[in-house]
């Protein structure tokens, strides 16, 4: 039995296939793309099936093929990019999760871990935002997200699915690209460490949630592995911490003494992420699985600079 992490080859899903590796488990990555370099030090451990999610046949037959035990579905377009083809984020973000779905429904995946993000609410919220708060967003990757969530919930109810979510803050860590209105946040940090300048492109005060990438990792396995009895719900908040930008790029001049910062907002990625809500409430989390951030500001920033410099090479 192994496990299938969709959208295996990027960010989240290298790191995450890293930590399922270091603990015996089989791994089988389904992207798009061709190669990546962000598993390039795990690419002999894992198999590797390329393809588009929205193509039924081929999810189907890659969760049939390998037997696959457990599903994490983090394949998806994000938030800037999606917005250029609502049409191709259809495809890849709803139509893939239905596909995810069905072929773990036809085949008994034990479990299918979705990957949902703060991006499924929308301005108008309080600055700290539960669980149950409504959810409007103003993204095609916004709606996708909310349409995999209610899925999800459906494919529980109807048949009995182990369908979990968690909402992730924008996750930042070594290796992440410049897809998304929140990327700034992983690349004033990377870019600093790299020895390169780099233009900030939200406003200073511009404050959004952030979760360090060995967070999102725990929080996704602490999820996928919590006593089913025990959850309350099939969706979760997690929360890391909210710097505005400006506190950001201060805490990587703490580390990078020499980091050449600079703030040039683009009116439409501000917009954006200014839309999203200031802080999550995770409180249910952390009841009912023991969910906990051990990466503050300062931590995560540390720890970036230093797995980027140490493995420079595997992350540009």
């Amino acid at each position: 039995m192994a496990s299938l992490i969709t959208g295996g080859l990027g960010f989240i899903g290298s790191h995450l296939a890293r930590k399922l590796l270091s603990g015996g488990e089989e791994v089988i990555l389904l992207d798009i793309i061709p190669h990546s370099r962000l598993i390039d030090d795990i690419k002999d451990r894992v198999g590797v099936v390329r393809g588009d999610l929205d193509n039924w046949s081929l999810v189907l037959d890659t969760v049939k093929r390998n037997r696959i035990e457990t599903i994490y579905h983090a394949g998806a377009l994000l938030s800037a990019s999606a917005e250029e083809s609502s049409v191709a984020t259809y495809k890849v973000n709803a139509n893939g999760t239905l596909h995810v779905l069905e072929a773990a429904r036809l085949f008994d995946v034990k479990t299918v871990m979705f990957l949902s993000t703060i991006a499924t609410y929308g301005p108008g919220l309080p600055d700290r935002v539960g669980d149950d708060a409504i959810q409007r967003p103003v993204t095609m990757y916004g709606v996708t997200k909310v349409f995999g969530e209610r899925l999800g919930e459906y494919y529980h109810h109807k048949y009995g699915m182990n369908f979990r979510g968690i909402r992730l803050p924008s996750a930042i860590g070594p290796g992440r690209g410049a897809g998304g209105a929140s990327a700034y946040s992983s690349l004033v940090v990377q870019e600093a460490a790299a020895g390169r300048p780099y233009q900030v492109f939200v406003s200073e005060g511009t404050k959004i949630p952030l979760v360090y990438i060995d967070d999102a990792v725990s929080a996704i396995l602490g999820l996928a592995r919590a006593v089913d009895g025990g959850l309350k719900r099939r969706v979760y908040n997690i929360q890391g911490f909210s710097p505005t930008a400006g506190d950001l790029a201060r805490a990587v001049a703490r580390y990078v003494p020499d980091a050449r910062i600079e703030f040039r907002p683009q009116p439409e990625l501000d917009r954006i992420a200014n839309s999203w809500p200031k802080e999550l409430e995770d409180r249910d989390a952390k009841r009912d699985w023991g969910w906990k951030s051990e990466y503050p500001l300062d931590r995560a920033v540390r720890d970036f600079v230093a797995e980027f410099r140490a493995r420079r090479n595997l992350y540009e």
